[in-house]
């Protein structure tokens, strides 16, 4: 037994003459620190790995990064859609919109109301007239009366016949005064005169009033001129700026 035990150990300090040497290993780098509270990160993981590796402050920073190019994609697309459709608002909204309103304030002030506006009813009139006039009188007077006249002084009356005895005798003869006088006149007076007339006329009437009657009123002399102008001034500046902005990408781009 002891030669036994004497023969291996010289083999193995020897070694085996038909087994090649084989070469010592290289020395792996040293393995990084793992703590034993932390996972080791796991391969496959795909976009949930990217987002999460353990570290909160990159996950949260990535996070907003890629909502950030999101959000403004988002806005990108939405400018461009926008700016497509801007001449077409400004061309079938907002010029018809600011420019119809600014021609309809402006045309209402300078419109006229014209109509018939028809009266039917009574007027009651209790009043009292005051008159103080002239009133000229002039006309013919036709006078035919019997009258008796008395004589205010002596009439004497030349080559008169005086029948005494049924003798015509011709004479003088003198009328006393207060010799009464029955006569007939027949003529006509003309009158000519002027009248004072000074009077007060008291009247109570029911009139009646059934008419139409014919109304033009324009509008910039009423008190809807002011707002009026207030409108078409507050719109008009607008109207104005927009018809001064192009209408067309060739009119943008200098084109005509």
């Amino acid at each position: 037994m002891a030669d036994l035990t004497q023969i291996k150990r010289d083999d193995n300090l020897h070694g085996d003459r038909s087994t090649p040497p084989t070469k010592p290993e290289k020395p792996s780098a040293p393995e990084a620190d793992v703590p034993d509270d932390e996972p080791a990160p796991q391969r496959g993981a795909g976009p949930a790995r990217w987002f999460w590796q353990g570290k909160l402050p990159d996950a949260f920073w990535k996070t907003a990064t890629l909502f950030s190019l999101v959000v403004n994609l988002t806005l990108v697309i939405a400018l461009a859609i926008l700016a497509l459709m801007v001449f077409q608002i400004k061309q079938a909204i907002a010029q018809p919109l600011l420019g119809g309103l600014h021609t309809s304030f402006v045309q209402m002030d300078a419109a006229h109301i014209v109509s018939d506006i028809h009266v039917a009813d009574t007027i009651h009139v209790n009043d009292t007239i005051h008159v103080n006039d002239t009133l000229p009188v002039v006309f013919n007077l036709p006078l035919s009366t019997n009258t008796t006249v008395t004589l205010t002084r002596d009439i004497p009356i030349h080559n008169t016949t005086v029948y005494l005895n049924g003798l015509p005798i011709p004479t003088d003869i003198v009328l006393p005064a207060g010799t009464p006088l029955n006569i007939n006149l027949n003529l006509v007076v003309p009158v000519s005169k002027t009248i004072p007339v000074v009077l007060d006329v008291p009247i109570a009437l029911n009139v009646p009033v059934n008419l139409d009657v014919p109304v033009d009123i324009p509008l910039n002399q009423t008190q809807l001129h002011a707002p009026f102008t207030s409108l078409a001034n507050l719109i008009g500046p607008y109207d104005s700026l927009l018809a001064a902005t192009p209408s067309s990408w060739s009119d943008l781009l200098g084109l005509k």
